[in-house]
């Protein structure tokens, strides 16, 4: 067996690891934890639900954000350990171990830098995200509905909690538009890369004389406002409508009129949200989805140079940022980064660490 080398690796990944560490700051985690902890201790911590879960769930992402960090340095030790007693005993089993241990630390130091960069205002909140089909009829409600499900997939691979608003489905296939909130620590951050006008190549099976098709969706994502927000909506600003929840085909969800509908006149933004059991959930919902788009609005109004968050999207030619092509051959590529790959069944199943990865730095350049 070759005798391992992997000072030189180590020593890098220690030094990405040092630079990770004091952004990071484990003494401010620590302290973190400790505040969260004192307040899921109180005794009346569950006569609010809202804030209970909160801050269960900050405190849950802070202890694995801490183990994670802490757990790194010993990690780089036990890995020259690894390759210490493989080269004493020739062993190609622990060279494998400690190859694969090695692309491991690697990757984990690569997420967490790239977490480093997520400093705006509103990185840290968690998300929300809306999905409206384009151009492209059918097919551009069916590639809605499949990025719905891609972004679906990627949160529960990530353990991230999801809650579908409003599903407005198309009367062929596919959905019209979606919402749905993401809510886990700098979610906005990490997702806020996936906004802008989509394009999807294929052959359609919609499409009887079996050509080419090109349809585009748009994505839309905003931070989730939190209850120290103040986004003042007078009540004679809005406008509230009724209705009856509905699945595909306009099958009955509910009996009773419980989805909500919320139109604030000055701006035009229209929000609904049918997916819980009462009216009063529903209006609550779409109201805190509305005060995050209008806070998103003030702050554009406020600073032009902010209009990265969310800019105007058309989902039509010419305004695309990432391509889906599955025929005549297989490939994803991200027009602003040049990332791209050659297997869009991963992406499609919530593969998008590369292309987050890649959106965040190339931000980040733009920015600087």
């Amino acid at each position: 067996m070759d005798e391992l080398d992997f000072s030189d690796d180590i020593a890098g990944l220690r030094s990405t690891f040092a630079d990770i560490r004091q952004v990071v700051d484990p003494d401010r985690l620590e302290s973190e934890i400790a505040r969260l902890s004192e307040a899921a201790g109180a005794p009346d911590l569950w006569d609010d639900t809202d804030k209970a879960q909160k801050v269960t769930s900050d405190l849950s992402h802070r202890q694995a954000e801490l183990a994670k960090i802490n757990s790194i340095s010993n990690r780089l030790d036990d890995l020259e350990i690894m390759v210490e007693l493989a080269n004493e005993e020739s062993d190609e089993q622990a060279a494998a171990d400690a190859r694969t241990e090695l692309a491991s630390i690697r990757k984990t130091l690569g997420d967490l830098e790239v977490q480093t960069l997520l400093n705006g205002e509103f990185d840290q909140r968690p998300a929300v995200i809306t999905i409206r089909a384009g151009a492209g009829g059918v097919d551009a409600a069916d590639f809605a509905d499949m990025l719905l499900r891609m972004y679906l997939r990627y949160a529960e691979q990530h353990s991230y909690p999801t809650r579908v608003l409003d599903t407005s489905y198309a009367e062929e296939a596919g959905i019209k538009s979606a919402t749905f909130e993401v809510d886990a620590p700098f979610a906005f951050g990490t997702l806020s890369v996936e906004a802008g006008t989509h394009r999807l190549v294929r052959m359609s099976p919609f499409n009887s004389a079996g050509k080419r098709q090109t349809s585009f969706a748009a994505v839309e994502v905003v931070p989730l406002i939190e209850t120290t927000d103040v986004v003042e909506v007078p009540e004679n600003d809005i406008r509230v409508d009724v209705f009856r929840s509905s699945g595909p085909g306009g099958q009955s969800v509910n009996t009773t009129d419980s989805a909500v509908r919320i139109t604030h006149l000055p701006s035009g933004i229209v929000v609904s949200c049918q997916n819980e059991k009462s009216q009063i959930q529903n209006r609550a919902a779409a109201m805190r989805v509305l005060q995050s788009r209008l806070l998103l609005l003030q702050r554009e109004q406020e600073a032009a140079t902010k209009k990265e968050i969310a800019g105007v999207i058309t989902a039509s030619w010419g305004d695309q940022m990432r391509s889906y092509v599955l025929a005549p051959y297989q490939m994803v590529k991200d027009l602003r980064t040049e990332y791209e790959v050659n297997n869009p069944s991963n992406v499609f199943d919530g593969d998008l660490d590369g292309f987050i990865s890649a959106g965040i730095k190339w931000r980040k350049r733009a920015i600087d």
